[in-house]
């Protein structure tokens, strides 16, 4: 069977989570949260399901460079090896620093650094944004010589270790603090603490931080999230927040000049009082707490989205493009969906009917059958009939209000 064996890294992955969430429990440390753990969760959903339509096309581009630009020919050895993964670990801590200091990077990179939890939940809150910007930066490897398959494997190392650094479960480890990014390193990094800003930039190593003066030792309990709470599960709010922050301030700022410094400023140029007007105009909250049949709901939708990914990963070399297309879509309406719900918004209901009409035509494109094709034209109609009462009864219903 063609498989891709890359999807068991996502049970693999909910089973370290689950193992720190059972030991959070068990050791009554408040380390996880519903809605924060819904909310990473769906962030690195996204961003694996639009892998689906953008790894290829960084490994074609990463094959086009090499074969027409590449300035060596770098043949595979131990050396050679050797000498890649200190380049990847150094392009990525200043890939890492700019996505902390240019306000166009920030932007993109900033979707990490919201969850107010620090958990194995939050390394999975990747933006396909910040996903993208990172390979950029990594397309100067085979202008340099090394092939694209070698640099596909460090890609997935750099994919794979970050993950395990994201978690409070770990102490300080000895000697390897010296040499390692730990989870003592990377917990100052996600701190919103004063004297941890903009420090531990690594991802494997450490000792880029401490050439270039960011590094920082985990001293006073690290408190996370940003320096100006986000207060939103919405995952539109999520990722385009700081983009419309910053196209506000660039509307702001005369001259083409002041204007590009500021795309290409640091974050804190930008006036916080912005988002505040933006989160006045854009944002409707609800305060009240879900109730369990609710957050019963959320988490059985959260399961079957993870499970649809995972089948989707999978079994990708079987579906059509068209397939592949729809399960897509699927996946993330049911993100935005259940981003929605843990604010108990309203119009969720066009959602759930948009992803009923997904379904029926998945079924429909696998195998297309006359009366069952009819049969769901006639269920929509009818819902579209009687939108009104359905949609008044089913929020009643979900939100008890």
């Amino acid at each position: 069977m063609h498989l891709n064996y890359l999807a068991l890294a996502v049970p693999l992955f909910l089973l370290f989570i689950g193992i720190e969430y059972y030991y959070s429990r068990r050791k009554n440390k408040p380390f996880f949260h519903f809605s924060e753990s819904v909310a990473n969760l769906n962030v690195g959903m996204a961003e694996r399901i639009t892998d689906l339509f953008t790894t290829g096309s960084f490994y074609f581009l990463y094959t086009w460079l090499h074969n027409n630009f590449a300035l060596f020919h770098i043949s595979s050895s131990l050396l050679t090896w050797v000498f890649l993964f200190l380049l990847t670990d150094f392009i990525w801590y200043w890939y890492h620093r700019y996505a902390h200091e240019i306000n166009l990077f920030w932007a993109a990179h900033i979707v990490h650094h919201q969850s107010e939890d620090f958990n194995y939940t939050t390394s999975t809150r990747i933006t396909m944004f910040q996903a993208g910007i990172r390979g950029s930066f990594w397309a100067i490897l085979p202008i340099i010589g090394f092939s694209p398959a070698m640099i596909a494997i460090f890609l997935l190392v750099h994919g794979a270790y970050p993950f395990f650094t994201h978690t409070q479960t770990i102490n300080k480890l000895g000697w390897i603090e010296y040499l390692l990014v730990t989870p003592s390193h990377h917990r100052v990094h996600h701190a919103s603490n004063p004297q941890y800003l903009d420090k531990n930039y690594g991802d494997i190593l450490i000792i880029w931080d401490k050439l270039f003066g960011t590094f920082a030792i985990e001293k006073e309990p690290p408190v996370y999230g940003l320096t100006k709470p986000l207060n939103s599960y919405s995952f539109f709010w999520q990722h385009f927040h700081h983009f419309l922050e910053l196209i506000v301030a660039v509307r702001r700022e005369k001259g083409f000049t002041g204007k590009f410094k500021l795309v290409f400023g640091k974050p804190e140029q930008i006036d916080p009082r912005i988002r505040t007007s933006l989160e006045r105009k854009l944002l409707r909250r609800y305060t009240t707490p879900l109730n369990k049949e609710l957050k019963n709901y959320i988490f059985f939708q959260t399961v079957i989205t993870l499970v649809l990914l995972f089948m989707v990963l999978l079994l990708e070399y079987y579906l059509t493009r068209n397939q592949l297309i729809i399960a897509a879509l699927f996946v993330l309406i049911s993100i935005v969906n259940t981003g929605a719900m843990l604010e108990k918004q309203y119009w969720i209901f066009y959602l759930e009917l948009t992803r009923l009409t997904l379904l029926l035509f998945f079924i429909n494109n696998i195998y297309f059958n006359l009366y069952f094709f009819v049969g769901c034209g006639i269920i929509l109609l009818s819902v579209l009939l009687f939108i009104k009462p359905i949609k008044q009864w089913y929020i009643t219903s979900l939100y008890r209000q």
